[in-house]
């Protein structure tokens, strides 16, 4: 049975949802070079133990190792994404996605037990890219996802030396923010739910960690001429903070997705060796004020050159990161937030593969 599902392989981590679940799987988009680990005790969750061998003819080293995630966070040779990398095109990226896909598939039992023990898990994709890289690469990214792939749990928990074979029968590639205004103007019956964002103009910044996108919504239909993207996201930001955090206290942040757990808990004291603690909480506010200003400031720009915009969301994990400082720097302007936002691009992109498949609703 094919699996209908919503991925979102964005700079910062992969969020997956199958077709009938409210909740997402999240993994961060990390990996390290994966070897024989030493373990003194195994881990009570197989999420936090990816420790995979992957084979796929889209990626330029087959059969390589990887740890991926979770496991990778604190690794002293993890590697994140930089601000070069084209997620349509990053190995990275289609490592941890099929990672998700296997795991999802094994976890939920959606896997039918194929020859010589390997289990199988077939799925309908749909996903999205950043407006910029869409026009030029969204052909590539589906080519590259489609098709069959391997992948091997080794160490993780409840997933001893498991295969699996992902078969991606069809992909369905959207744009980034576009594909969750359409979240927001739908029910799942894919009938209209919000006439506002159905039938209006709207504008979105959709911050993530390496873009910020911003589409203009006409009817569910995207605008060529003012829809716009920049190669700039809150990852910036994240990095200037943990070199001035070094620079102050000597503590080093093994990677960026590590302090961005931290900002999202809201856990702004850190450990300093013989039992001190300081606040960092001054360094992330200087950061995030001068993000929110230049957000701001680019959306400014956008409502000026499209006036016909009714209305600006604010959208993606870095809204939910920035949402207090933007507020402050948008002044009279009123921006509009929602709850999830960054879970609003897996949710769309779901209903955008679920509408072309029927046919019954043109996006």
């Amino acid at each position: 049975m094919i699996k209908l599902a919503g991925i979102d392989i964005g700079n910062d981590s992969i969020k997956l949802v199958l077709d009938g679940s409210r909740e997402p799987l999240v993994i961060p988009n990390i990996i390290a070079p994966g070897y024989e680990r030493h373990i003194l005790q195994e881990e009570d969750s197989p999420w936090k133990a990816l420790d995979v061998v992957i084979y796929s003819p889209s990626l330029s080293q087959r059969n390589q190792r990887y740890f991926v995630g979770q496991l990778a966070l604190e690794h002293e040779d993890n590697l994140e994404l930089e601000d070069t990398d084209n997620k349509a095109l990053s190995d990275q990226s289609l490592i941890v996605a099929l990672t998700a896909l296997a795991y999802q598939g094994l976890t939920n039992q959606a896997a039918n037990p194929g020859y010589g023990n390997v289990d199988e898990v077939e799925y309908t994709l749909g996903t999205g890219l950043p407006v910029r890289a869409f026009p030029k690469y969204s052909q590539t990214f589906e080519h590259r996802l489609l098709g069959e792939h391997e992948v091997t749990f080794l160490s993780t928990p409840q997933f001893h030396n498991r295969k699996i074979k992902v078969s991606i029968r069809k992909v369905a590639v959207s744009i980034e923010g576009a594909a969750a205004m359409f979240h927001m103007a739908t029910h799942d019956s894919l009938q209209v739910k919000d006439e506002e964002i159905y039938n209006g103009c709207i504008g979105v910044c959709e911050i993530g960690a390496l873009t910020t996108d911003f589409p203009v919504i006409k009817r569910m239909a995207i605008d060529n001429h003012f829809s716009h993207g920049e190669q700039i996201g809150i990852a910036t930001y994240l990095d200037a903070i943990i070199r001035d955090v070094e620079d102050a206290y000597g503590h080093l942040f093994p990677s960026r997705a590590k302090l961005a757990q931290r900002v999202k808990n809201r856990q702004f004291t850190i450990q300093l060796p013989g039992e001190g603690q300081v606040d960092i909480r001054p360094i992330v506010d200087q950061h995030f004020r001068r993000a929110a200003v230049r957000m701001v400031e680019m959306i400014k720009k956008r409502w000026r050159k499209c006036p016909d915009i009714q209305c600006f969301y604010v959208i993606g994990g870095g809204a939910t990161a920035l949402k207090p400082y933007i507020q402050d720097a948008a002044g009279a302007m009123k921006l509009r937030f929602t709850n999830d936002s960054e879970y609003l691009n897996v949710h769309g992109y779901l209903k955008v593969a679920k509408s072309r498949m029927n046919h019954s609703v043109p996006v």
